[in-house]
This record gives C-alpha cells, sequence and structure tokens, in this order.
C-alpha cells in the first residue's frame, strides 16, 4: 500500500493553522493545544502528520530559546507526552518491549535505549531524540 501525500489537503491545514515563527507566549499555547489535539486522534492522515512535525519543530524552537531545557530529562518528556494523550505505563509495553522495561523507565532505574526511543519518537509524532540524554 502506498500512502500519498495530497498538497491540496496540506495546503489547506496551513491555511487552516497558519503555522509559523513562534514569537510570544500566547501563540505557543495555541500551537501546543493544536498539537494536543492532533496527538489525541487516531490515525493521523499524511497531511496531518507533516502538520504535526511541524508544529512540534516551531514548539520546540520556541522552548529552546525561552525555557531552559536542562529541567526537561527524558523521563519528563515521556511522561508529558502520556499526559497528553491520557496514556497509562501499559499503554507503552507494545512499544518499550515490556511491562518491566516500562515501569524501570517511568521509576528512573533504566533510561530509555536508542530502540525504544526511536519506537516511541514513531508512536508520538516527535523526534527520538526528546527520549535520550544528549
Amino acid at each position: 500500500m502506498t500512502i500519498t501525500f495530497d498538497l491540496k489537503i496540506y495546503s489547506s491545514l496551513l491555511s487552516q493553522y497558519q503555522p509559523r515563527i513562534i514569537k510570544t507566549e500566547e501563540e505557543n499555547e495555541i500551537f501546543l493545544e493544536i498539537v494536543e489535539d492532533l496527538l489525541s486522534r487516531q490515525n493521523l492522515t499524511p497531511e496531518e502528520d507533516a502538520l504535526l512535525e511541524l508544529l512540534v519543530k516551531l514548539i520546540e524552537d520556541f522552548e529552546d530559546r525561552h525555557y531552559q531545557l536542562n529541567t526537561s530529562t527524558p523521563k519528563s518528556r515521556l511522561l508529558h507526552l502520556m499526559d497528553a494523550r491520557s496514556l497509562e505505563a501499559e499503554d507503552l509495553v507494545e512499544i518499550m518491549g515490556s511491562s518491566e522495561g516500562v515501569v524501570e523507565v517511568i521509576n528512573d532505574r533504566l533510561e530509555i535505549s536508542k530502540k525504544q526511543a526511536e519506537a516511541l519518537g514513531r508512536f508520538f509524532h516527535v523526534d527520538p531524540g526528546l527520549f535520550l540524554f544528549n
């Protein structure tokens, strides 16, 4: 099955949401709400996925400039994304490989592996690097 990307649909989404460089906290909040809405949906279209990726990048750029990221950890980022999608630890078992592994990561007894980070990145539609220590 070939997944097609429809430029007209994507253009319509861009027109609807008007993504742009985020300059204020208010704009950041608006785009965060859109991202949370997209993350709550089942089976995003390729066009919605591209919009989500763009918005996440714009938010990351704004937050990199305005917030100290050293207070954020791979675990805290994972917990935030889980909270945004109302997920429990057991919802990640299939992605991370085992229930013990999920518990170990959430309890800070184990770091997220590169393979797990890649799976989490695909699942949450974010850069896998969010789940790894730099």
